[in-house]
C-alpha cells in the first residue's frame, strides 16, 4: 500500500502558479542579461512584483501553504494592469503620451514583436493574468 496521497486541486493550482513565475522571472532575465535588452522604467515596476512571487508561490508550494494567495493576489493583479498600461503604451497610439520614460529606453520601445502583437509587456500580462486566475481559482476553506 502506498503513503502517497493525490494531489489536491489547490495544491496543483499553487504548483502550476509557482511555475508560471518561474518562466516569467527567467524569461525577464534571458531578455536582459543575454539577450543584452535594456530594461525600462515599466519593465522594472514589473519585475519589482514579479520576482518576489517565486519566492512566496514556492514556500506556499513546498509547504502546502495556500494562505499567500493573500499576497500574491494583490501583487499579480497590480502587476498585471502595469502590463497591461505598458502595452497600450506600445500599442495604442495616444497612449505614449501618458507615461513617457524620462530617462534611459523609453517604455515605447518594443524590443520583440512577434506575430504583430506579441512583446515584452504582452508576455509579462499574460504571465500576471494566469498567476490571477490560478490563485482566484483557489478555494479557500470559511
Amino acid at each position: 500500500m502506498s503513503n502517497k496521497l493525490p494531489m489536491h486541486k489547490n495544491q496543483i493550482l499553487l504548483y502550476t502558479a509557482w511555475l508560471v513565475s518561474i518562466v516569467a522571472t527567467l524569461g525577464s532575465l534571458y531578455f536582459s542579461e543575454i539577450r543584452g535588452f535594456i530594461p525600462c522604467e515599466l519593465c522594472w515596476y514589473q519585475r519589482i512584483l514579479m520576482y518576489p512571487l517565486v519566492l512566496i508561490l514556492g514556500i506556499g508550494t513546498f509547504q502546502s501553504d495556500i494562505s499567500v494567495k493573500k499576497f500574491v493576489l494583490p501583487m499579480s493583479l497590480f502587476g498585471g494592469a502595469i502590463s497591461f498600461m505598458h502595452y497600450l503604451e506600445q500599442k495604442v497610439p495616444g497612449f505614449a503620451g501618458i507615461k513617457p520614460c524620462v530617462k534611459g529606453v523609453p517604455c515605447s520601445t518594443e524590443y520583440i514583436n512577434w506575430l504583430g502583437f506579441i512583446t515584452i509587456p504582452f508576455l509579462a500580462l499574460t504571465a500576471f493574468t494566469l498567476i490571477s486566475i490560478l490563485l482566484i481559482l483557489m478555494k479557500t476553506k470559511k
